[in-house]
């Protein structure tokens, strides 16, 4: 009966452990009264975008001394890496020849996909939610419909021309590829823009490198089971930044799976729906890296989908 009544005991002390695990995640999305309205006042649909002004491009521009392009977006195919339903079909439409003496052929192409959430992508603020509220407290009801998302559609956000700055985290560490799940740190940002010799100004588009990009179209399940990324204290310093927006090489930006267990996907609602900063997934970083670049012009324009989430991208930076 003692041993029964021990193991009883234990078992009790488990559950009400992990119900003081449930009941105190270690974040939350703050209420409505606290982060509506946003500081770029209410009704405002454009958040970080809110930067993009002439003169955030003039200085950008002074950056561009060699005039050399680096593409940092990836290329659109089947050996992508996919989440559950997404994909992204290519069917060709063959020549056929018009009529005339020069016998001009046409050629033309189907694509089937989830053309906001595939690839390098961009996210706009339809794309997630806290509950059924959007970013400055949009309600659900009063934002779907059967053509797209009435407010904070794709098509309004426009070219994005900023100051680039890539932290690279993975040099910090010494290697190529961050450990499966790593939580990118306040500690580690600071460390990595003090080695590279930056600092962050308001507008920034802010690039970190985990590495994790080296496993594109070649370690495919890998890339989308978990990922190093920033984590909850880390993104807040960067948005305290006021950057243009949050990007990664990475399919979230973030660390996934999140070391509190009941959080899923923290840094986007922190991001997007609290504080309006938009964020760029599946970066391609390698050759910025392999380069040493840590400063440069970004520049980058979603696809126009009319009520879209977000938008496949091909940002490039320029030195």
């Amino acid at each position: 009966m003692r041993v029964t009544a021990i193991a009883l005991g234990a078992s009790l002390l488990a559950v009400g452990a992990a119900q003081a695990q449930t009941a105190a995640p270690t974040w939350s999305p703050p209420p409505e009264n606290v982060r509506c309205p946003s500081k770029w006042g209410a009704g405002d649909e454009r958040g970080s975008a809110n930067h993009m002004k002439p003169a955030a491009v003039v200085e950008a521009l002074k950056l561009v001394k060699t005039g050399e392009v680096i593409e940092l977006g990836h290329v659109l195919g089947q050996t992508m890496p996919f989440f559950g339903t997404r994909r992204f079909d290519v069917h060709a439409k063959r020549t056929f020849m018009n009529t005339g003496t020069n016998r001009r052929g046409s050629n033309e192409e189907i694509v089937v996909a989830e053309i906001g959430q595939v690839g390098t992508q961009f996210d706009g603020f339809a794309h997630q939610t806290v509950e059924n509220s959007w970013y400055n407290c949009v309600k659900v009801d009063e934002n779907v419909t059967r053509g797209g998302f009435s407010k904070y559609g794709i098509h309004g956000v426009g070219s994005l021309v900023a100051r680039g700055v890539l932290i690279d985290v993975a040099g910090l560490k010494g290697v190529e590829t961050l450990p499966d799940a790593y939580e990118i740190t306040v500690q580690d940002l600071e460390d990595a823009l003090r080695k590279q010799n930056l600092t962050i100004k308001p507008g920034d588009a802010i690039i970190v490198n985990t590495g994790w990009g080296r496993l594109w179209g070649k370690e495919n399940a890998r890339f989308v089971k978990s990922c190093p990324g920033l984590g909850v204290k880390a993104a807040e310093w960067l948005i305290a930044k006021d950057p243009l927006l949050l990007g990664s090489d990475n399919w979230p930006v973030e660390v996934s799976p999140n070391p509190d267990s009941n959080l899923s996907l923290p840094v986007h609602q922190l991001a997007l729906v609290v504080h309006g900063v938009h964020l760029l997934e599946n970066m391609k970083l390698d050759e910025l890296v392999q380069k040493g670049v840590s400063e440069f012009a970004f520049m980058m324009q979603p696809l126009k989908i009319q009520g879209g989430s977000g938008s496949t991208v091909a940002p490039v930076a320029m030195r």
